[in-house]
């Protein structure tokens, strides 16, 4: 196996962190799948598309990533060592269990572990269940981590966040491969079916649980929706934005809601029932209100990160029934023949 820099695979200094190293990994896991590229391209960009996986698997494992950065090309011990120039003959690479019974045998022998024991809490899990016997916990010994945590956004409507309520989404997420059982590899070749990731992408349809407290930018975990690992999925953080809808905007920290009422219900004043967060609330329109005025609900609006709420302003709109008899049109018309003319918006 060729030695790589995986640092330089992954374009990220020696001393990132793991979110740094994870980031990276996704751009250049995207952009390196091998369904993203011809197929008489595919052997280089599969071969590539390894090399990226394997310096994540090292780079991510704490472990791992601690003995590669002590030992470097040797970081393995056992695969692809060579003796240093000079150094004499007779040298051979061995295997992690025939070294363990070199320097101690298994587990569970006269003297305790010696040289096994002090190996394994060196090397970590290379040299755990060296020499153990199937159904021992030597084998139980190999973290099994987590798949990484994904990240996607979605635009609800401002009603929604406002209300609460429940959305149905289809979303794409990753599931262990079928072809390589999740290996990412079928015997020494790179799988097809996954290009060597391991996982594949499925549409799964969900129903989402909008919060009462929904605002803008708030970031939703989904537990088990986002990738594969040996562990278990990992999470799904979903980041809320938020759209107009016909009946309510944004206006700052606080939302614009329309209210329609008669024209003769302005006259002596009216009141009417408005959806707020947790119910209802009766609003009192009083009478000579204008259309377009602004009556404030305080804090019956958006929730806000700080954990307090903005204000809903209900808009006063004119409206008239949807169906009028020929005597309710022929008032109407005996009213404008008698009124004065009536302007408003951008009208001259």
């Amino acid at each position: 196996m060729k030695f790589q820099d995986y640092y330089t695979t992954l374009g990220v200094s020696r001393t990132a962190t793991l979110d740094e190293i994870k980031r990276a990994y996704r751009k250049l896991a995207k952009e390196w799948h091998p369904d993203r590229h011809p197929p008489h391209k595919r052997q280089d960009v599969e071969d590539k598309f390894k090399a990226i996986a394997e310096a994540h698997e090292v780079l991510s494992d704490p472990e791992k990533r601690k003995r590669y950065d002590a030992l470097g090309e040797h970081w393995r011990h056992g695969q692809d060592f060579q003796p240093p120039p000079g150094g004499g003959g007779g040298f051979r690479t061995v295997s992690p269990e025939e070294f363990a019974r070199m320097f101690g045998g298994a587990r569970g022998g006269s003297g305790g572990g010696g040289f096994s024991d002090f190996f394994a809490q060196m090397f970590g899990d290379m040299f755990a269940g060296a020499g153990a016997a199937p159904g021992s916990d030597g084998g139980a010994r190999r973290r099994r981590t987590h798949g990484q945590d994904a990240e996607a956004e979605i635009e609800i409507k401002v009603g929604e966040a406002l209300l609460g309520g429940k959305r149905t989404l289809s979303l794409r997420v990753a599931v262990p491969c079928e072809t390589c059982d999740g290996e990412g590899r079928l015997g020494r070749r790179t799988c097809p079916a996954c290009g060597g990731l391991g996982t594949t992408q499925r549409e799964k349809t969900i129903e989402l649980t909008i919060p009462k407290d929904a605002h803008e930018g708030q970031v939703l975990r989904l537990r088990g929706l986002g990738e594969a690992g040996e562990g278990g999925p990992g999470d799904l953080l979903l980041t809320l934005r938020l759209g107009h809808d016909d009946v309510y905007r944004v206006r700052d920290d606080d939302v614009e809601a329309d209210v329609v009422v008669a024209p003769w219900e302005l006259l002596d004043g009216t009141k009417v029932d408005v959806a707020v967060p947790g119910g209802v609330a009766t609003a009192r329109i009083p009478a000579g209100t204008k259309p377009g005025q602004r009556l404030r609900l305080r804090g019956q609006g958006l929730a806000r990160a700080d954990g307090g709420r903005g204000d809903l302003l209900l808009v006063v709109r004119i409206g008239l029934p949807e169906a009028l008899t020929d005597r309710q049109k022929e008032l109407l018309r005996e009213l404008g023949q008698q009124a004065g003319t009536v302007r408003g918006g951008a009208a001259r």
